[in-house]
């Protein structure tokens, strides 16, 4: 079986222009991918691209040789742009293993460790009330065990930071009165904060309400800070998914700096990649929460590393409605907060190529947040 060409679909999903992949063999299966897209627009599609021209001709079910080829084959280490193209491809690669050998994607990397892959999904609302309302909403609708949350306050990089820590508990305490003792409850700050004093200032504020996980208080880049915190606070320590190789995860948990990491699989290099992280983080006493705010394609490959991985934890997930459905033949299902394990070959779901085109990608960026003075906030 050879790699007869690889085409990419840049298609607007949740303001995001996502550069789909899909790999084609002389044998007629193919197979499907999805990358996350990381700084300009364009930039991962082009990446997939010249790599297209590496691949061609080769056997898809080398894949530890081309993601090898793909990595070190430009003799400089690459960053996240590139590391994020490799991932869109391996991802389709495994789905062509697993269709070739008529076996689901986890039974080639290990075989089941569960039966279903437990999920969150983030609750939205700019008031304490709103989000309390959302979260009930969410636990009603589809059976959620476990939320996330912003805890921040919207305008919070304009606001005196103790108004901030005051309207953080009031957001907190709002969404833990509505839910009860028993759902689980991540927070996300989103990196927004520099200072350890501060981070450690949040993480006590909102320790009374039993978080899950305190998702990355401080920036990522520094271990040693991140493992001082983690010293200084009572409350779980997430962090990962702004890193993108195995070897950035190997300083992070030498550090010991975090209980739980969330590698994204749309960035590290795909599912043998996480594989390998995720049997890093099991030797370090860390557990594994996968980054997924991406589209259906996203969630079938961390569907398949969840299923196959003992110290995987939790999945990041969005029920996939309206769009998010209709670009896929068959999405994964939701039943009572989990998600099922496919049985089809692959990765058990393909790409509807006419919804993809039908709403080409689009230029887009995060909003930016701007303090009283003028400076820019942490994104």
């Amino acid at each position: 079986m050879k790699i007869t060409r690889i085409d990419t679909h840049l298609t607007e999903l949740a303001n995001r222009s996502i550069p789909y992949v899909v790999v084609h063999t002389d044998e007629g299966i193919h197979g499907v991918g999805e990358p996350f897209s990381c700084g300009p627009d364009g930039a991962t599609a082009a990446a997939i691209h010249d790599f297209a021209e590496w691949l061609t001709g080769r056997d898809p079910r080398d894949i530890e040789g081309l993601y090898h080829l793909m990595y070190a084959g430009g003799r400089f280490p690459g960053g996240s742009v590139v590391n994020a193209a490799i991932s869109g491809i391996e991802h389709a690669l495994w789905d062509i293993a697993g269709k070739a050998a008529g076996l689901p994607v986890y039974r080639l990397v290990g075989g089941k460790a569960r039966n279903r892959v437990r999920v969150y999904q983030s609750l939205g609302g700019d008031t304490p009330e709103e989000a309390a309302d959302d979260a009930i909403r969410l636990i009603q609708t589809y059976g959620y065990t476990a939320l996330k949350m912003g805890p921040l306050p919207p305008g919070w990089h304009q606001m005196p930071w103790n108004r901030v820590l005051r309207e953080t508990e009031r957001r907190v305490a709002a969404v833990r009165e509505a839910v009860g003792p028993d759902i689980d409850i991540g927070l996300d700050p989103h990196a927004r904060i520099l200072e350890i004093g501060r981070a450690a200032q949040l993480c006590d504020v909102v320790a009374p309400y039993r978080p899950f996980f305190v998702e990355e208080p401080l920036r990522p880049e520094n271990y040693e800070a991140l493992a001082k915190l983690s010293r200084k606070v009572n409350v779980p320590i997430a962090t990962g998914e702004m890193l993108y190789s195995r070897h950035e995860f190997r300083a992070l948990l030498s550090h010991h700096a975090v209980d739980i990491i969330q590698p994204d699989i749309c960035i590290t290099g795909g599912l043998w990649e996480m594989k390998k992280i995720a049997a890093m983080a099991e030797v370090h006493y860390a557990s594994v929460a996968p980054h997924n705010p991406c589209g259906p394609i996203a969630t079938a490959v961390n569907v398949h590393f969840s299923a196959s991985t003992s110290n995987f934890l939790i999945l990041e997930y969005k029920a996939d409605e309206g769009r998010r459905a209709d670009i896929v033949d068959e999405p994964i299902k939701l039943i009572d907060g989990y998600l099922e394990l496919p049985d089809r070959p692959g990765l058990g779901i393909d790409l509807n190529l006419d919804a993809l085109d039908a709403r080409p990608g689009r230029s887009w960026h995060r909003p930016f947040l701007i303090r009283p003075d003028g400076s820019l906030a942490y994104q």
